[in-house]
């Protein structure tokens, strides 16, 4: 049971030693990748490293770079954020993180996020001239940022306000256009019922004519028979004498 336990305490101090010597050469190979461009190849050994040696800031710190540099800019956010979790941090790797945060930040346009960051950034490392400069540099474009989503907002406002108008005009239009139907319809009508009256007036009259002519025809054949009673009256004879 000694030996066992003897063996294992060689074994894993041997590992102790080997195994960080190894992630250092992975880490010296991936800082030559990324000096080169190529931040894929980097990241790829960055984290071999990391498999032999989880602990290594360097290897985790440089990670996220290579990660940050391919335009992964969420993801690269993510691994600094979580360096800042390591307890043993000094002041200018915790500087130096901040900044690369607030770099996140500025390129996704989080421009309120981004400015917090490099004043984190400046509390552990005032005389960074760089992170004063991004920080100019982020305020200013989020004045801009705010200015642009005003006059967004008042073009929004303006282009409502225009169909808010159009729509209020159409209705009108709309209320005009079936009250010219309606008083269009009423006339029609009216002149419907003129016309109805005008022919029930032409019947009447018609009627009417009908009527005196057979009136007329009437009273002359009662006068043609009266003038025939006339006439027959007048040829008959009259009897002079008497009779006894």
């Amino acid at each position: 049971m000694i030996k066992k336990l003897f063996i294992l305490f060689i074994f894993s101090l041997i590992s102790s030693l080997v195994f960080p010597q190894e992630a250092l050469k992975l880490i010296r190979k991936g800082n030559t990748q990324y000096n080169n461009g190529n931040y894929k190849d980097a990241e790829v050994t960055y984290k071999k490293a990391l498999v032999k040696d989880s602990n290594n800031l360097k290897g985790k710190f440089n990670l996220s770079d290579a990660i940050y540099k391919q335009g992964n800019f969420d993801e690269a956010l993510k691994s600094y954020q979580s360096l800042l979790e390591n307890s043993n941090l000094d002041n200018k790797t915790k500087a130096n993180l901040y900044h690369n945060i607030g770099n996140s930040f500025l390129k996704s346009k989080k421009y309120d996020q981004c400015i917090d960051a490099y004043k984190n950034a400046l509390r552990n490392n005032p005389k960074d001239q760089d992170t004063k400069y991004n920080l100019s540099y982020a305020m200013k474009m989020l004045q801009q940022q705010k200015q642009q989503q005003k006059q967004n907002k008042n073009n929004k406002d303006q282009d409502k306000n225009k169909k808010d108008q159009k729509k209020d005009q159409n209705k009108k239009d709309e209320n005009k256009q079936q009250q010219q139907d309606k008083n269009n319809k009423d006339q029609n009508k009216k002149d419907e019922n003129k016309q109805q009256q005008q022919k029930k007036d032409q019947i009447s009259k018609s009627d009417a004519e009908r009527m005196l002519d057979a009136l007329n025809n009437k009273d002359k054949n009662l006068q043609d028979k009266l003038k025939d009673k006339k006439d027959s009256v007048g040829v008959v004879k009259m009897k002079i004498e008497k009779d006894w």
